[in-house]
């Protein structure tokens, strides 16, 4: 099971991969909207921003997320590191259920770049 560090590592990773994109995943990168991870196995929620094209943690919560973000993952850590690492391919994942990813239809037809 992965470690909140190593969740938090991911993330950073994952932002660090956006901000050096080109095309339509540096497009859909760009959204200004509030962001949540809810990591399940762990029970943590990574609080947040996707601005600029870089994803900024702001605050980690117990639980699942008190607000509601315009962009909302939930996985579990294993899951997190194994898509940043490339081991696990998001499309499938949403698809199968083991990632969840909600959010307004126009984000969703923006983000779908990323899949």
């Amino acid at each position: 099971m992965a470690t909140m560090a190593e969740c938090r590592s991911a993330l950073d990773r994952l932002s660090d991969n956006l901000a050096g994109a080109d095309g339509d995943v540096r497009s859909a990168a760009s959204l200004d909207r509030s962001l949540s991870c809810h990591i399940k196995d762990l029970d943590v929620t990574f609080t947040g921003r996707l601005a600029g094209g870089r994803i900024q943690v702001l605050d980690i919560v117990e639980g699942p997320p008190a607000e509601k973000a315009e962009i909302r993952l939930a996985m579990t850590g294993d899951d997190l590191v194994a898509l940043v690492n490339g081991e696990l391919n998001f499309a499938k994942a949403w698809g199968s259920g083991r990632v969840r990813l909600e959010a307004g239809f126009r984000d969703l037809l923006k983000l779908r770049s990323l899949l």
